[in-house]
């Protein structure tokens, strides 16, 4: 069961895919996505309910990753052929245009630590990734809850400003707010950060 990916390179893998936007069924790999900022997003299963929506979600806002250069795709453990048809069918997917990955085998989804294994399902796993291989942050939860792309996205553009600059975000950050500049100011910013940002300037 789950466990953190986080701070490690992530597992290599090599899928059955449908990919939506062409209409094909394809072949995904790690290696497709080296050297890329990615998102693999683990989610239950096709024809469910909370899974279209945050299927829907994402897609929505998949011009804002596509400007920050992230590329996403979606795995759940049903085949390539089950995904066409989920795409084809649920009307909350139409003009969908993501890569959804087929794991019936659960190898994949195992590698990553989302598996439930007395269901053959996946947790609602998501994983960003830096251009290392690396992930970076992961949440992980129960099928019953959808997840927020909103905050996806806010954590992307944090995560790409930090390694950018080498400076920290605090909490509730997103572009145009204070940064934490420790690569520069680390000893005099301990044990005062309060003096340098208050949390009215976090929650704002």
């Amino acid at each position: 069961m789950s466990s953190t990916m986080v701070m490690k390179k992530v597992p290599e893998f090599k899928m059955e895919a449908y990919d939506a936007k062409s209409g094909h069924y394809t072949t995904v790999s790690s290696e497709d996505y080296k050297g890329k900022w990615h998102v693999v997003c683990f989610y239950p299963a096709d024809f469910t309910f909370v899974c279209p929506t945050e299927l829907a979600a994402m897609n929505a806002k998949l011009e804002e990753f596509e400007k920050l250069g992230v590329e996403i795709l979606a795995v759940s453990t049903d085949t390539k052929f089950s995904h066409k048809r989920f795409v084809e069918t649920e009307p909350l997917l139409k003009d969908f245009k993501l890569k959804i990955a087929a794991d019936p085998t659960g190898e994949v989804t195992r590698a990553f630590g989302v598996m439930i294994e007395e269901e053959g399902i996946a947790l609602r796993g998501r994983f960003l990734i830096d251009p290392n291989g690396v992930c970076v942050a992961q949440e992980v939860q129960a099928p019953s809850v959808g997840r927020n792309v909103n905050e996806f996205l806010r954590q992307v553009v944090a995560w790409q400003h930090a390694e950018k600059t080498g400076e920290v975000c605090p909490a509730n950050w997103r572009p145009g707010k204070k940064t934490l500049p420790v690569n520069k100011e680390a000893e005099a910013m301990t044990g005062r950060v309060g003096e340098y940002v208050t949390v009215e300037e976090l929650l704002s």
